[in-house]
């Protein structure tokens, strides 16, 4: 995939994600609850931690290893073999960036801001749009990996044959 696409997924993500995040602040602030479908709902929550609230206040730890992380993971999606695992890096890339992006400034100071959470579907920890890019972008890179995996595998017993 050329680089010009993978940066046009990567800033698109990174936008979507930090409007959705400002509309919630917004307007789930004063502790109000958006039902929406079955038990979806918008409800506004803050992780100064990393996944499933682990290593609260740890923020500023957590934000220099996410900004080694996000160097090192668009290194691996310039070198990826296939298109489909650089989008999957793209996504985790773009994920990665826009939790970030939470902590550098929505703080008292940097790297001490909050990720804004909002997705609650009432049986998973509240999750955002970035969130849900670096679960997706996870999928398709194992799932490009097993693919990759497996061809070599075919490849290996056709040419023992």
């Amino acid at each position: 995939m050329k680089r010009s696409r993978l940066f046009a997924l990567i800033v698109g993500l990174l936008i979507l994600d930090q409007v959705t995040k400002t509309w919630a602040v917004s307007a789930l602030k004063d502790g109000d609850v958006i039902e929406l479908v079955g038990s979806l709902q918008f409800n506004l929550g803050y992780n100064s931690g990393i996944a499933f609230s682990q290593a609260q206040d740890l923020g500023v730890v957590v934000g220099i290893v996410g900004l080694v992380a996000v160097g090192l993971l668009i290194r691996a999606m310039w070198r990826a073999p296939h298109a489909l695992g650089a989008t999957g890096f793209a996504l985790i890339v773009a994920g990665a960036a826009g939790n970030l992006s939470d902590r550098i400034f929505r703080g008292d100071g940097w790297l001490h801001g909050r990720v804004v959470d909002f997705i609650d579907l009432q049986w998973w920890p509240i999750f955002n749009v970035a969130d849900s890019a670096i679960s997706v972008g996870a999928v398709v890179l194992i799932y490009s990996l097993v693919r990759d995996y497996r061809a070599e595998n075919q490849k290996n017993v056709t040419d023992e044959s």
